[in-house]
Order: C-alpha cells, then sequence, then structure tokens
C-alpha cells in the first residue's frame, strides 16, 4: 500500500471536518433570535446581565459532528454576589420566561441545557462578570477571558485550520475533553497548544519526543523566569498533569490540569504511530474489536471478560465519573487475583458504560495475618486458610486461586452489594 504524504492526509481531514454551511446559518439564526429573547427579558425583569457565546463557535474553531453543544454563557453583575443572590435562580426565572424546554445539569455552579433539535443543544451557563481573572468565583467566570484571549491572538485563517486538525484528532484517539470520565484535552487548552507550536504538526512532533514522567512547560505569557519557578508557584494539584499549560489569563491556573498519565500516554502513542505513517484513519473514530481482543486472549490461554455497568446519576460528567470510578475499583479488586494483561472503558454519554479485562490467574496469593502472639486472631486464620506459615513474626497464608474470572465476578458482586450501591451502581453484570 502506497505511504500517504502527511500534507495530503491533513488536507483531506480539513475538508471533512468542515461544520455544513447551512448547518453553521442555521445554529446563527437560533442564536440571534435566542439572544433576542433573552435581552428582551432581562429588561423587562430589571435583571443585570449580558450574554455572550463562548466556546469553539465564538472562537470559530468548531469541526463537524453529529451534534453540537453551543455554550451560552449570561454574565451577570458581580453585585449580584454581594446581594447573595443565586445567579443559578436568576437564569432559570429568564429561562421560565423564555418558555424553552431546558434540564438542569449540575456542576460546580449549576446550569441548563436546551435541546434545541437533534443537531445541536445550548449549553446555558450563569457566570459573574469580572474585569480581573482573579477575581472569579468559579471556573466558568474566566471562560469570556479565554474567548477574548484567543480571538485577540488567533485571527489566522491558517492557524484556525491546524486547531481544527489538532481537535479532530484528540477526538478520535478518544483525549478530547477535559471531563473527569476522560481526562483528556479541553477545546481551550488545544486552542493554546496550537497556538504556541505554531501547527499541529509542531504539537504533536513535541508530544512523541516526551519520556515517562517528563512533563512539557509551557508559559506562553512568560509570566515566570523558568520552569523551576513554575513548579513552585503552582498549587501541588495542579502540577500532576503530564503537561503544564499556564493560563494565559490567569497565571496561577494549569489549563492541562485534567488530562491524566494513562490519556496522554494514549495520545502520545497515536502521535507517534500517525507521524510514522500518516493515515486518514487516525482522525476516524478509533472503534475496539473487542472479538479479535478475546480470540487473542484464548490463544494466550488467558480469560476474556465484559462487565456492564449503570448508574442513575444525571447523564454526562457526574454519570461518567461514577462509572469510571467503580471501573477503576474493579480494577483493583480483580488485580489481587488476576494478572491485568488488558483493559478499557467506555461511557455511552448517558448511563451506561462497558468494561472489559483479559486476565491471567495468579495461581496463588499471598494473605499476610496476625502476629504469632496474636491467639485468638491466629485461630481464625487457620480455621480460613488451609496452608499457612510464619514469615517475620506473622502469620501468612498461600492461598490457590482455583477460580475463574466469572466465578470470581460473580462471587464478588454478591458479597458487595451495599458497596455497589454505594457507589451508585444500578446495574451490574459480566458477559
Amino acid at each position: 500500500m502506497k505511504k500517504e504524504s502527511m500534507d495530503s492526509v491533513l488536507k483531506e481531514v480539513l475538508k471533512r471536518v468542515e461544520p455544513p454551511e447551512q448547518e453553521m446559518k442555521s445554529m446563527k439564526s437560533y442564536l440571534d433570535q435566542f439572544i433576542q429573547r433573552f435581552e428582551k427579558r432581562c429588561a423587562q425583569r430589571k435583571i443585570r446581565a449580558e450574554i455572550f457565546i463562548g466556546g469553539s463557535f465564538a472562537k470559530k474553531t468548531v469541526i463537524k459532528k453529529n451534534s453540537y453543544d453551543i455554550d451560552i454563557f449570561l454574565r451577570f453583575d458581580p453585585e449580584y454576589l454581594k446581594e447573595k443572590r443565586d445567579i443559578s435562580e436568576l437564569a432559570r426565572e429568564i429561562l421560565d420566561l423564555n418558555q424553552e424546554k431546558y434540564m438542569d445539569v449540575k456542576g460546580s455552579r449549576n446550569y441548563f441545557r436546551i435541546k434545541v433539535d437533534e443537531t445541536f443543544s445550548l449549553e446555558i451557563i450563569p457566570v459573574i462578570k469580572v474585569k480581573n481573572p482573579q477575581e472569579s468565583e468559579n471556573i466558568t467566570d474566566l471562560s469570556y477571558s479565554h474567548v477574548k484571549y484567543i480571538n485577540k491572538k488567533i485571527k489566522d485563517q491558517k492557524m484556525l485550520d491546524e486547531i481544527k486538525i489538532a481537535k479532530a484528532f484528540c477526538y478520535s484517539c478518544n483525549a478530547y475533553g477535559a471531563e473527569s470520565y476522560i481526562k483528556g484535552f479541553s477545546g481551550y487548552a488545544l486552542e493554546l497548544l496550537i497556538y504556541h507550536y505554531k501547527s499541529f504538526r509542531n504539537f504533536i512532533k513535541a508530544v512523541a519526543k516526551t519520556k515517562d514522567k517528563e512533563k512539557l512547560v509551557i508559559d506562553i505569557e512568560r509570566f515566570y523566569k523558568n520552569k523551576s519557578e513554575v513548579m513552585m508557584n503552582l498549587n501541588t494539584a495542579k502540577l500532576q498533569a503530564p503537561i503544564i499549560l499556564i493560563d494565559p489569563t490567569y497565571k496561577q491556573r494549569n489549563v492541562c490540569a485534567a488530562l491524566s498519565e494513562e490519556t496522554f500516554k494514549q495520545f502520545r502513542y497515536s502521535c507517534n504511530q500517525f507521524l510514522k505513517n500518516p493515515s486518514i484513519k487516525w482522525f476516524e473514530e478509533q472503534t475496539l474489536d473487542l472479538e479479535k481482543i478475546k480470540k487473542n486472549a484464548l490463544t494466550k490461554k488467558q480469560e476474556f471478560c465484559i462487565i456492564l455497568l449503570e448508574t442513575d446519576r444525571q447523564e454526562g460528567d457526574i454519570a461518567g465519573t461514577k462509572l469510571l470510578k467503580f471501573y477503576e475499583h474493579m480494577y483493583f479488586e480483580i488485580d489481587k487475583y488476576f494478572q491485568i494483561k488488558g483493559r478499557g472503558f467506555g461511557y455511552d454519554g448517558m448511563h451506561k458504560s462497558q468494561a472489559w479485562f483479559v486476565v491471567k490467574s495468579r495461581k496463588e496469593i499471598e494473605q499476610i495475618g496476625p502476629r504469632v502472639k496474636d491467639k485468638e486472631n491466629v485461630k481464625a486464620f487457620k480455621k480460613r486458610h488451609k496452608k499457612v506459615i510464619v514469615k517475620k513474626g506473622r502469620l501468612v497464608a498461600k492461598d490457590k486461586i482455583n477460580f475463574t474470572i466469572q466465578q470470581f465476578f460473580e462471587n464478588w458482586k454478591e458479597k458487595n452489594s451495599g458497596k455497589i450501591r454505594e457507589m451508585d451502581i444500578t446495574g451490574l453484570r459480566i458477559l
């Protein structure tokens, strides 16, 4: 097969990711009407607020999708905070008057979602109007500064195209989104990264060169003298991510704080593979062939299982995070008795997820027991375990693993029904 050139691949990608002109016109028309209604209702109710469009739509970096989410920020007068008024409730009041069909979404500050039709939805996000980012009460209050910064710095169409390519690549690699169940790149992070590296190609080359545990430190506005000063001044929690990207609108913030090591490693692998062999397939949705994984596992005398999970928590970040947390908990439980050779997690965006594991029995495990002098517990420990030895004054049992992953799971499920409920899991079964 003839190897494709990167230039030809990226040129084709750009054609594919450009949203249809008619869809963009339709959304803009609805937004214009929405803004007019909003402004009228604010005036009628004497609510001091203004509206601005945020996200990719405002920054001209939208890429083609089956369904679009458009961020609309309601900027309320900061006096409302002094008056201890709930701006989410003020926003609800305006939406009620507009007679929109909306749903509440819980977040760091509650916001609202309006499903206009099957092609797009509006995310209505109340924020406080701040002059200085340091005055922000909530991360969403910074959104206006982010839009303003990107629109000021990126006006060249070529740069906007590079951002669209980067977003499409991250989507296909499951690395797009700062939500807790994805732990990837936000749109704002990618816009800044492409602005810094000048192109998608330069960005993925920089990522591909990184080593494990190495951190990319990027300070576009040069708020800090060097990398050491960045590491000394930022909060420890904001330094855990593999990329430290100082927010050019607020120097105490790492824009890539949500990015996990696991997501970054998978993304880095995709970058390396694409650089070695540029192909349009890297911009297409990657689907796992679970049947192939299963056959490969059986060939190696390993076990394969699929776990179906369900929660009744709010769809989106909350449900996704609950399901991911349970999946990670199951990983540690399974790891006690089986070597985990492969695993994966997928969330449907609503209330369900599917996880899979490829495992191999550990055959035998050690269980640390009580000290030899603890006569009562020694007796109980010996009753539970057949093979017991003494190590450094403690009893140690060597238990044989004589059960399959299916048997382990069913037994664990029966014993931990309370924990399953506590973790907000309402449906759980193994295939």
